[in-house]
């Protein structure tokens, strides 16, 4: 893959989402804020301040789901934002990573068992979070506890598997019932090296995992977990990945760092793919 530098000068990039209008969403953990990039090149800032938004889904109904400390739903009409999930259990969330959504339009999503605004030492074994699922009538769904650092999710192509990046295990995976449930986690894949952060799915089933503290790539595994490409990003901290465009065949790679000059830091890619990408549902809220 060749790829293309859309944007520069970020703190750590996530969350690459692209619309019917091919219009390409991301955050910036670090810094803050929620950005749209138009096909003409021009970025727009749809959120000012919100950090920690390691995921983002495109509703339906206008707008964006944004993770953070909480889930919550902008409004592009207005600006606002309104909290769909912020406390389970009587108590506040200590935040909420990448998500992804279904058929249905719920969102699966993935919380921390710390405070990430804190911060923590990523090499130690930390407080597990869980995955969850919300449904657009507001209703969580606790589905799986024990999980160490939530990242990347996505569904194979007959929505039967849950894709699960816990960056301190590997890529994970779930069997999806037909009631929303889940069952038998267990280990999909393990990186050559570094460990996995967003990831997608394309049309063959095919497991696209961004890398990060490794040596700048994406991966892409087989339905079957084996290990078939390696394919070099120019960042050392790969974040996330997505697929977009008309024929969903634009690859974007969004990272941490920049190894062709250190100072545009966090950079979003562009690359074309030779497999499609399988389409992620909106959201429905």
């Amino acid at each position: 893959m060749e790829f293309e530098t859309l944007a520069t000068g970020y703190g750590l990039v996530e969350g690459p989402r692209v619309d019917d209008q091919n219009r390409l969403y991301y955050s910036d953990i670090r810094g803050g804020g929620v950005f749209r990039r138009n096909p003409d090149g021009r970025i727009e800032t749809l959120i000012a301040d919100r950090k920690f938004v390691g995921g983002i889904a495109l509703n339906a109904g206008g707008g964006l789901i944004v993770s953070g400390r909480t889930l919550a739903h902008w409004d592009e009409s207005t600006g606002k934002l309104r909290d769909l999930f912020s406390e389970w259990d009587g108590k506040p969330l200590f935040g909420i990573n990448d998500l992804t959504t279904d058929d249905q339009g719920r969102v699966w999503f993935g919380t921390f068992g710390f405070d990430i605004h804190a911060g923590f030492d990523f090499k130690s074994k930390p407080p597990t979070g869980s995955l969850f699922r919300i449904d657009s009538s507001g209703k969580a769904t606790k589905l799986w506890d024990g999980v160490e650092i939530t990242n990347g999710l996505g569904f194979s192509p007959d929505r039967k598997l849950l894709y699960h990046c816990d960056s301190n295990v590997g890529v994970m995976v779930y069997d999806v019932r037909s009631d929303g449930s889940v069952s038998d986690r267990r280990l999909f894949a393990k990186l050559p090296e570094g460990s996995p952060d967003g990831m997608t799915v394309d049309a063959e089933g095919g497991v696209w995992v961004a890398v990060v503290m490794g040596p700048g790539e994406v991966v892409r595994f087989r339905p079957d977990g084996t290990l078939d490409r390696r394919v070099k990003v120019p960042a050392k901290s790969v974040t996330s990945v997505s697929f977009g465009g008309p024929d969903l065949m634009d690859f974007y790679a969004v990272t941490a760092n920049n190894s062709n000059d250190r100072a545009l830091k966090g950079t979003v890619f562009r690359a074309r793919a030779d497999i499609a990408g399988l389409p992620v549902p909106k959201a429905r809220f």
